[in-house]
């Protein structure tokens, strides 16, 4: 049976929830629009008319999909090259979905995605559906035909597996930005002192690379390991600027809600940082410079009024 227009309007209307829902089940913007994409196909092919209540019926469809990617996924990570990181989403894109509450804006951090590779495929359906758009535990137990009283444990479960590693600080635009100013003069400053003082005494920082950019494939581990190889990251040189294809510029911003350094060259993002911050100092950067993984962000930054560069760097 052919869709009608108001069929059409009515996926539509619930497309926002379905992509935003997809990406925190996936942390990949692209698998999720693929997902968003096959779940309209099997709406196209449905009897519409007898589909009582479309969002549950949509949001059932589209996460049994996501289930069956992260399914694979998992297969797919053990020969990924270096560290997997999930794809970043800038400031305003539609992907980020709600940010009304601090539980909304946390469970599309680069952190807690990140975080979420260690739950298995339900316990992240239950956690993402219930931490981020609060359904309740009846209509999740529903989508992924398990009790009621189940899913109400795998979300406890879930919950404190990811509670452990969750920044402890919501941080608005503004403070985002005199983070990552602050952060940048350190990192520039040719010591390391400075920027040792902005990390906590365990930091990390990782970089994913995908095997197409350099990347170290092991964590940086310690403030003082931290420090010392972000004095060398932002320090110019011949090479760098070789592999990124000239000189960056470098500009504050926000990424997944979190503070974020993007390095831009000739309009294309090389790469995005994210800081994840607690109320200790900086404890994690996420480094994301896999270029499969910087597509859509390249293509918001080209749309937005970014201002300018702090600097350039390389």
């Amino acid at each position: 049976m052919a869709l009608t227009m108001n069929d059409v309007d009515r996926f539509e209307a619930f497309m926002p929830r379905l992509e935003a829902i997809a990406y925190r089940l996936l942390g990949s913007a692209s698998d999720a629009e693929d997902a968003v994409q096959d779940t309209f196909l099997r709406w196209q092919a449905a009897d519409i008319d007898r589909i009582e209540v479309p969002e549950a019926w949509l949001t059932k469809v589209l996460t049994n999909l996501c289930l069956n990617q992260l399914t694979s996924a998992r297969a797919r990570r053990e020969t990924y090259v270096g560290q997997w990181l999930p794809e970043p989403l800038l400031a305003g894109d539609p992907m980020l979905g709600p940010a009304d509450t601090a539980e909304q804006r946390e469970s599309v951090s680069y952190a807690v995605l990140r975080l979420m590779e260690r739950l298995s495929p339900n316990e992240r359906v239950v956690y993402v559906l219930r931490e981020a758009f609060d359904y309740p535990h009846r209509r999740i137990a529903e989508i992924l035909d398990i009790t009621e009283a189940s899913c109400q444990q795998i979300f406890h479960r879930a919950k404190k597996h990811v509670a452990d590693g969750k920044a402890r600080a919501d941080i608005d635009e503004a403070a985002a930005r005199r983070i990552v100013e602050e952060f940048l003069a350190a990192a520039t400053s040719g010591r390391t002192e400075p920027l040792v003082r902005l990390l906590t005494d365990d930091a990390i920082s990782i970089g994913d690379g995908g095997g197409k950019v350099p990347a170290r494939a092991k964590a940086f581990e310690g403030a003082v390991a931290v420090a010392t190889f972000m004095r060398g990251l932002f320090k110019p040189g011949k090479a760098k600027r070789t592999i990124a294809g000239g000189s960056a510029e470098v500009y504050a911003t926000t990424a997944n809600n979190a503070p974020a350094v993007v390095a831009v060259v000739d309009g294309r993002i090389i790469g995005v940082m994210c800081l994840q911050v607690t109320g200790d100092g900086i404890a994690t950067i996420l480094n994301q410079v896999n270029p499969d993984k910087l597509e859509r962000a390249t293509a918001r930054w080209a749309a937005s009024d970014h201002g300018a560069p702090l600097f350039t760097a390389f």
